[in-house]
């Protein structure tokens, strides 16, 4: 049943299409002129509204525009006198779903009413999956489900405002990027671009353009001028990730970019000036590419004004089924499967694995799991064989037991205190004291 909002002066023609509609189970509110139809709307919630174009005052064409107006969603549905083409074209153009030429029967009415309802629940039914793809999509966000993780994002709010360069170190997959994204979105300059650079994925030369512009006639190919990501980044904030793999060359003009926050393009002798503020990423040790002398000491200072450390996944090992139960739910939405629990095997398989890709290899593992679940559950079945072969050499009975010890025995190695440690698991200190002793663990 929908509420159906019926704009007619004349009486009789009001009464007989509420007698249509409300034989077919929809609730008809009358209206008899364009100011109370926008009455009525104001005070009920109308999802269609069918309105006559020829009334006193108020005529259906100015109404229907103060309708859309008020409420763009609001289908509209002008009924027009038979022959009056232009007036139809008109009604479309001015944002009506469909017309009715009068005279029209009751089924007619009844069936166009419901092709234009059909149609809005689905819009109505894509707009909330969206939101809810929304809310349960990972991307652009660090997920935090350990203190040491909530760590982290909490000194990404902390020195988000500050314009002072970030250097993020830790392993590759381990969501520096998301976190660089973080600090990005936290910070005054969310509404200007956020600018990823990978500064692997290029040779010197395409990087060097790619990164600062270059001028027309600068190479081959060079064929116009083409301003470069730092300009892209105006206003905003430029992530260049793995920033150890830079040639000497590139290190150089970084520094210099660093220093006086001014550069030429490729090829050109104008400097460009900009405000952008710079977060560097890199897996590698800086410090000892430069004691190997691959590394400029200076422009180390310069990216390393404020580091923070990413653990790998291996470290935050009570995170791991958190965040699996978060891709699921991630994952299920985007490619329209059931939101499956994990077995307690499954659990025990993530747990007993080293994850050397990190969050990065536990996600597509997760999203494979979604897509290849055949069961009410997903299952050791469902992963990789480098996964089940990890977990049949260290647990090759995962009962609920062994997954408990596991799972207590990763919380107690990243809290900082047994009181933490009994927060995070959901239980009493006294409790855990106990699990601590039966299990063995100091």
């Amino acid at each position: 049943m929908a509420n159906i909002l019926v704009i007619d002066d004349d009486r009789n023609i009001r009464r007989t299409i509420a007698a249509a509609l409300s034989g077919a189970g929809h609730r008809v509110i009358e209206a008899d002129s364009g100011e109370s139809a926008l009455l009525q709307c104001a005070a009920t919630e109308v999802e269609l509204a069918v309105s006559d174009i020829r009334m006193a005052g108020m005529d259906g064409f100015r109404l229907l525009e103060e309708l859309k107006r008020r409420k763009p969603s609001l289908p509209v549905v002008m009924m027009t006198a038979f022959g009056t083409i232009p007036d139809a074209v008109k009604a479309m153009r001015l944002g009506a779903y469909d017309y009715l030429s009068k005279p029209f029967s009751a089924e007619q009415l009844r069936q166009i009413v419901a092709r234009v309802l059909e149609v809005q629940n689905l819009r109505n039914e894509n707009h909330a999956l969206k939101s809810r793809l929304d809310r349960l999509s990972d991307r652009g966000k660090f997920l935090a489900f350990s203190p040491s993780s909530q760590a982290l994002a909490e000194t990404a709010r902390q020195i988000a405002d500050a314009d002072a360069t970030v250097l993020l170190t830790g392993e590759s997959g381990t969501g520096k990027t998301l976190l660089a994204g973080q600090i990005h979105r936290a910070s005054s300059r969310r509404n200007s671009p956020f600018i990823e650079v990978a500064c692997t994925t290029l040779n010197e030369h395409l990087l060097e353009s790619e990164l600062f512009g270059h001028v027309r006639g600068a190479f081959t190919g060079a064929i116009k001028d083409k301003p470069g990501r730092l300009e892209a980044a105006e206003g905003g904030t430029i992530f260049l990730d793995e920033i150890g793999d830079l040639t000497p060359a590139l290190q150089a003009k970084l520094l210099r970019f660093l220093q006086e926050r001014s550069f030429e393009r490729v090829g050109g002798s104008d400097l460009i000036s900009i405000d952008a503020r710079i977060i560097a990423a890199t897996n590698q040790s800086l410090e000892r590419l430069v004691e190997e002398h691959r590394f400029r000491e200076d422009l180390f200072y310069r990216l390393n004004v404020i580091e923070i450390q990413v653990p790998a996944l291996r470290e935050r090992g009570s995170e791991i089924v958190p965040l699996a139960e978060s891709f699921i739910e991630h994952f299920a939405v985007h490619h329209r499967k059931p939101v499956l629990p994990l077995t307690l095997e499954a659990k025990a398989a993530l747990m007993a694995y080293a994850w050397p890709g990190n969050v990065r290899e536990l996600r597509n593992v997760i999203e494979r799991a979604v897509v290849l679940s055949r069961g009410e559950a997903i299952g050791i079945v469902d992963f990789p064989d480098r996964i089940l072969s990890e977990a049949s050499t260290v647990d090759p009975s995962p009962t609920l037991e062994n997954v408990e010890r596991k799972h207590i025995k990763a919380v107690l190695e990243q809290a900082m205190t047994l009181e933490e440690a009994a927060e995070m698991l959901g239980i009493n200190v006294a409790t855990l004291w106990r699990k601590r002793k039966r299990y063995g663990f100091d």
